[in-house]
């Protein structure tokens, strides 16, 4: 009999388990479809306030979690949120903006533009010095050497040896690549259409190869 009771017992008692889990997962499906069916895409752009441009690469963060996005080069967003959420934009360069989500919204789509402000930052000023330590200063400053005058150091300057190492190394600079490019150009234009012309009556190309033929760049090397 204490055998025959205790079998009903453990049948009941699972039976109940059972009901309970059932129930369970039920809410628990109710809840999660429930949640899916609230989730809002929510898309947009930033927008600049004084030019009204886009502002790319803006984050976007839901507040209170780890979720977000960021804007495009364009200023488009594209965002999965909650009603209610708050968003926040952030932006080196403007001041952070908030926008929060209406709760009553019912489609599953929203759209929006945000506008933000540009923040001017001031950084604190920084001084930078050649030396190390004000004793580093002082030392090189016993130390430095200011016996020659304007004329010497203007002397020294133009001596034929350095002049000769500036001819040699100093490369064109910018003014000038940009006068040749630009007059190679202009040739190329001229002779559009027709005949490349030829350089034997250019006065230019003839001292390029008599300093050429001076320096031997013309000469065979002997072989050994």
């Amino acid at each position: 009999m204490r055998f025959f009771l205790a079998i009903v017992i453990i049948v009941v008692t699972c039976f109940k388990m059972e009901l309970v889990a059932q129930s369970t997962n039920s809410v628990s499906s109710v809840i999660t479809k429930k949640t899916a069916n609230n989730l809002i895409q929510f898309s947009g752009v930033v927008l600049d306030k004084d030019s009204l441009t886009p502002v790319p690469l803006v984050a976007i963060i839901v507040s209170g979690t780890n979720r977000g996005t960021k804007t495009d080069f364009y200023g488009f967003f594209n965002l999965i949120v909650n009603p209610g959420d708050e968003l926040e934009f952030v932006s080196i360069q403007y001041k952070n903006a908030y926008y929060k989500v209406p709760d009553t919204l019912n489609n599953r789509y929203y759209s929006a533009i945000q506008i933000l402000v540009k923040d001017t930052v001031k950084l604190p000023a920084i001084e930078v010095y050649p030396w190390p330590s004000k004793d580093e200063f002082k030392k090189a400053f016993l130390t430095l050497n200011l016996t020659d005058t304007d004329i010497e150091r203007a002397d020294k300057n133009l001596q034929r040896e350095a002049l000769t190492y500036l001819e040699r190394n100093q490369t064109a600079s910018a003014s000038e690549n940009y006068r040749y490019v630009m007059q190679a150009y202009y040739t190329k234009v001229y002779s559009a259409g027709q005949q490349p012309s030829i350089s034997l009556l250019n006065p230019v190309a003839w001292a390029q190869f008599i300093d050429a033929w001076r320096k031997g760049k013309y000469k065979k090397e002997k072989k050994n």
